[in-house]
């Protein structure tokens, strides 16, 4: 589904993304840790178009991202807040993000609806701009948004940051429901070991750009990252 072949990102003198090929096939629950620096946002900004490689080139099902925008019908996104509109109300954005992608306002009210508990009564009907929630709550928007038209990729920076512990908990079960059930392929870049391994079937390790681990998920897998980012040595 997404190969990258041959990736490296430089600014002036300083590179700070080497990716010599990375494969992630349609379905897989892809995660991606390492600290900060560590070169995740920058993958995902290269894999959104968002900047341009140096050299290389990410696919997505087949098409060059930084040569054409077909694939952006089916892939969807939530970076951070700046992919947010915050004059609008959350009503009106998810309306807007549906009009974008060929849904109507019953498509939409429909979908939104099964994320009530998500939502936990403070998205909807509070007449309020998206400017004026707090962080988490315009993290939730922003997961649901990118839900809307059934994409086929979906990718989510940081997505458990700033949630409250039930939100976290909901939104682990919804991703793990997008790979599974519906077969979407989801990227996460997270700081939080934990909730990394509990949705993602493989993880990848980035140090200073570079993959240094690739790894299928499995139940020692959170103990292998937490050695490796305390500098311990596994036993």
């Amino acid at each position: 589904m997404i190969q990258t072949t041959a990736l490296s990102k430089s600014y002036g003198s300083k590179t700070v993304l080497t990716i010599n090929e990375l494969h992630i096939p349609k379905g897989q629950s892809f995660g991606l840790v390492g600290n900060n620096g560590a070169g995740k946002t920058t993958y995902f900004s290269l894999l959104l178009d968002l900047i341009k490689p140096t050299t290389g080139q990410i696919t997505n099902n087949g098409i060059i991202v930084s040569e054409s925008e077909d694939w952006k019908p089916f892939t969807s996104a939530f970076i951070d807040e700046s992919f947010l509109i915050g004059y609008l109300t959350p009503e009106e954005y998810f309306y807007f993000i549906g009009e974008l992608r060929n849904q109507n306002k019953a498509d939409v009210d429909a979908l939104v609806a099964q994320f009530a508990d998500f939502f936990h009564g403070e998205i909807l009907n509070q007449k309020k701009y998206l400017r004026d929630l707090s962080k988490g709550n315009q993290k939730k928007v922003g997961i649901v948004a990118a839900l809307i038209g059934n994409p086929e990729v979906i990718i989510l920076d940081e997505p458990f940051a700033n949630l409250d512990p039930t939100t976290q908990i909901r939104l682990k079960g919804i991703i793990k429901d997008l790979a599974e059930k519906q077969g979407v392929t989801v990227l996460v870049s997270s700081h939080d070991l934990l909730h990394v391994t509990d949705v993602c079937e493989r993880i990848v390790v980035l140090e200073k750009g570079e993959v240094i681990k690739d790894l299928a998920t499995n139940e020692a897998t959170l103990k292998e990252l937490e050695v490796h980012f305390s500098g311990e040595t596994l036993v």
